[in-house]
């Protein structure tokens, strides 16, 4: 059944979400914090809204892929929710802290609002082939609504149940995982580096065989070749990731000692002005420990 969808964050990811969107039958309106980012979606159908209250017809469903906590606030906001109203549902796609899905999901039930936690595993290009992974979490009524329209930009579809913080734990988790992967990668590739076995050589032996995975044979191939420059996901961004993961083990009292080094190699690479390459930039920090 076809939808009318405000779509509100239009970044490396939410731009092939919303695309995948339109192709697939929905009526869509777009908006976005930064102006001038929506015209490749204006030329496939979608409409463009000054707004996000805007952007929303009563009823109808929110999607979101914003960048941070403090941006879906400020975006979906009382006025949002109340237009948006009984019977409304937002599908929210954005890496948040668990702690806050549960506050936004409180919110919107005021408003009669469905809130569904949808973050999803996926670079820009692994969204528009639609061979990503989304986890979900909610209560039932809302992912049922909820699947048809973002099921069919993914290859998994992953529901973690009724207690909405559930689906960023997963993601948090996920993504702590990825990045404790790229400095697993970095530190083992430059001590071959400096051994004198080439990099290509490892990664080439690692992703056929212990380690052939999408994970290592994509990141690993950034990382031997010391490629940053292709950029699916800003240190920035994964910064406030890592933070996120160090909230949310604190709030349970699980001690993170990976999480704290990852944190201090983005916040690292930051530092010395690497903010506009992808996080794998992360694994440079290794070699400049190294005196590569």
């Amino acid at each position: 059944m076809s939808e009318k969808i405000a779509f509100m964050g239009l970044g490396t990811l939410g731009t092939p979400i919303a695309a995948n969107l339109i192709q697939d039958g929905h009526e869509v309106t777009v908006w976005n914090r930064t102006p001038g980012k929506a015209q490749s979606l204006l030329d496939q159908g979608a409409s463009e809204a000054d707004s996000p209250k805007d952007a929303v017809t009563p009823g109808g469903v929110i999607v979101s892929v914003l960048a941070n906590d403090a941006a879906v606030k400020e975006t979906v906001t009382k006025e949002v929710l109340e237009k948006l109203g009984e019977g409304g549902l937002h599908i929210s796609m954005s890496t948040i802290a668990p702690a806050t899905a549960r506050r936004l999901a409180e919110m919107h039930e005021w408003y009669g609002v469905g809130y569904v936690a949808a973050p999803i595993f996926a670079r820009p290009e692994a969204v528009t082939a639609r061979i990503g992974n989304l986890c979900v979490s909610g209560e039932a009524k809302a992912k049922e609504r909820a699947r048809p329209i973002i099921a069919p930009s993914v290859k998994g579809f992953f529901d973690f149940g009724d207690e909405v913080g559930a689906a960023n734990v997963v993601k948090l988790a996920g993504n702590f995982m990825i990045a404790a992967s790229m400095e697993m990668m970095a530190e083992a590739f430059t001590m071959g580096e400096k051994s004198g076995v080439p990099r290509q050589a490892m990664y080439d032996m690692f992703t056929q065989t212990l380690f052939a995975t999408p994970i290592f044979q994509g990141y690993g191939r950034m990382i031997h070749q010391n490629n940053y420059e292709t950029v699916g996901f800003k240190l920035p961004l994964g910064l406030k990731d890592l933070n996120l993961v160090l909230e949310a083990s604190s709030d349970v009292q699980v001690p993170m000692p990976l999480a704290n080094l990852l944190r201090d190699r983005l916040l690292s690479a930051i530092a010395k002005g690497r903010d506009n390459l992808d996080w794998t930039a992360l694994a440079q920090g290794v070699s400049d420990d190294a005196g590569l």
